[in-house]
């Protein structure tokens, strides 16, 4: 049973914090003609506030979760530790690493058609987090078995492909980034948060097979965790 609620100050926090984060670049940047910062903050916008209210009407009860998901009972030591560098340092520092890039110059033009391509990328990692999100009612911010809410395994969408799709949108969505932006030199902390999202990806996924049950068998059906193939 979901006991939790969605509260205006859990609400506010999160629009304020959206709208931050998208920003940061034209903030850095200090243009307001450069094309990509527009339409950076305007898909980061577009597509967190769509997610959420789509969640709204078919898993409100996710969005308290989320909310509250540091302070909710079970949520493991390690976790704490890895949720503040992949949810809020490691973006902010694509963000402002990619935005000091383009101010000063620091990395040679690219090509008309990469930044393009990253747009794809970004856009297509951002649908498939979204889609995740929809579809998992237990995607909370932080790794825990979520008993209270009855929790159980998700198995349709995109996790019929791989275990953690919301991680792996995360991760090129986070190499997509920079690139779009202008910045060769925002790939290195892109790269790092990346690296830090797959040993959250391994001791999540460790974490369900001892403790959710039903999950080991569903890691035979579903065999890899992020890149199908791969891994």
């Amino acid at each position: 049973m979901e006991t939790r609620k969605l509260s205006p100050r859990d609400l506010l926090s999160f629009l304020v914090i959206t709208a931050f984060f998208a920003l940061i670049p034209l903030l850095v940047v200090g243009r307001w003609d450069w094309w990509q910062g527009w339409v950076y903050a305007g898909l980061m916008l577009f597509s967190t506030l769509a997610s959420r209210a789509l969640a709204l009407r078919k898993n409100p009860g996710i969005l308290a979760e989320r909310a509250n998901s540091l302070t909710a009972p079970g949520v493991k030591s390690w976790d704490k530790k890895l949720v503040p560098l992949v949810g809020m340092l490691g973006p902010l520092l694509i963000l402002l690493v990619s935005g000091l890039d383009v101010r000063f110059g620091w990395s040679p033009a690219l090509s008309g058609w990469i930044p393009l391509a990253a747009l794809v990328v970004l856009a297509l990692g951002l649908l498939l987090g979204t889609w995740a999100f929809l579809e998992n009612k237990f995607f909370s911010g932080t790794v825990r078995i979520q008993t209270e809410r009855g929790h159980h395994v998700i198995d349709t969408g995109p996790y019929r492909f791989v275990r953690h799709p919301g991680y792996a949108g995360s991760i090129w969505t986070f190499l997509a980034m920079p690139v779009f932006l202008g910045s060769l030199w925002g790939l290195i902390p892109a790269i790092l948060t990346g690296i830090l999202l797959i040993i959250r990806t391994a001791l999540e996924d460790k974490t369900l097979q001892e403790e959710l049950p039903g999950y080991k068998p569903f890691t035979q059906k579903t065999k890899y965790r992020l890149f199908p193939g791969i891994w």
